[in-house]
């Protein structure tokens, strides 16, 4: 591939070839409503806005906004260049890849189905607008890109994939490389509801490795999900997470806070007492187990 000379060394091509690394997360993605968390398609904008930090996203309603499930690419990417930016290696916002080797990173099937899952993600994430003032220095201006800026895609004659280019949006590569990234367990990819992956995430970024763990309130909670649910039936989808109690690293319980209004508690199953039944990771890991594939 020739080389563009308007192109900086941030621009270079990325070839990616590392395989089971550690997962990485960015940190400022995991706590506030980037995502659509259906997996139907959505064409309402989300629009957070709490103590001056705000976010909105938005997308074309014939294409529909990327999901939660989609943003495994992102996290397949951060992971990658987290990797190379440790181990000393050359790496930038552009990366080139086989689809069948990152499809396996993220526990996806290689059917033709999850192929073309693939390319409609992929289609998502070019297509979703996000603006925010997130990582702003003055905190009154703004900065807007989509998800990926660009797709390439090379195919034979019978269509058949030779490989992927895409390229992150500078505000995302800024964030791994300014090592604002978090590890994550890989059975995140198994989890298979979109609220079970987002509560994860933000337990993840708040509760951390605190051994005191983390509170939220259902409210608070709701405000950073962006979700089009009714309050009420998103209260009622958070206890019967909390009820399943099978997210991966953190166990979740419901107490009532000062005001009588309904709070989660995270904390990591390491931290509980000894003989606490939520120590008991087979029990956890059963729990887990789906019969489904998440489809991206």
């Amino acid at each position: 591939m020739a080389k563009d000379p308007n192109h900086t060394d941030q621009l270079d091509l990325f070839v990616t070839y590392l395989i089971d690394l550690p997962l990485r997360d960015q940190r400022d993605t995991m706590e506030r409503p980037f995502f659509s968390l259906a997996k139907s398609k959505r064409s309402k904008p989300i629009e957070y806005d709490v103590n001056g930090t705000w976010v909105k996203v938005s997308a074309p309603a014939h294409i529909g906004m990327a999901t939660i499930y989609d943003a495994d690419v992102l996290i397949w990417a951060v992971s990658q260049i987290n990797e190379a930016r440790e181990r000393g290696l050359k790496h930038s916002a552009r990366l080139s890849f086989q689809p069948y080797d990152l499809l396996k990173s993220i526990h996806r099937g290689t059917s033709g189905r999850d192929y073309r899952d693939l390319r409609s993600a992929l289609r998502r994430l070019v297509s979703t607008v996000v603006e925010t003032n997130i990582r702003i220095d003055d905190g009154q201006r703004a900065t807007t890109f989509h998800w990926l800026e660009r797709i390439e895609e090379d195919t034979d004659a019978d269509g058949n994939s030779k490989g992927i280019s895409i390229e992150l949006p500078r505000w995302l590569y800024e964030g791994i490389t300014s090592n604002r990234v978090l590890a994550i367990d890989p059975a995140y990819f198994k989890i298979t509801s979109g609220l079970a992956r987002w509560l994860y995430r933000v337990v993840r970024k708040h509760a951390g490795n605190q051994d005191a763990g983390w509170s939220f309130t259902f409210r608070q909670l709701y405000d950073k999900s962006g979700s089009t649910q009714r309050f009420s039936d998103f209260s009622r989808a958070l206890r019967i997470l909390v009820e399943s109690n099978s997210l991966p690293e953190y166990h979740v319980s419901i107490y009532r806070g000062d005001r009588g209004d309904e709070c989660l508690h995270a904390v990591r199953r390491t931290f509980l007492a000894e003989g606490h039944p939520a120590r008991d990771t087979e029990l956890i890991q059963s729990k887990g187990k789906r019969k489904t594939r998440p489809r991206l």
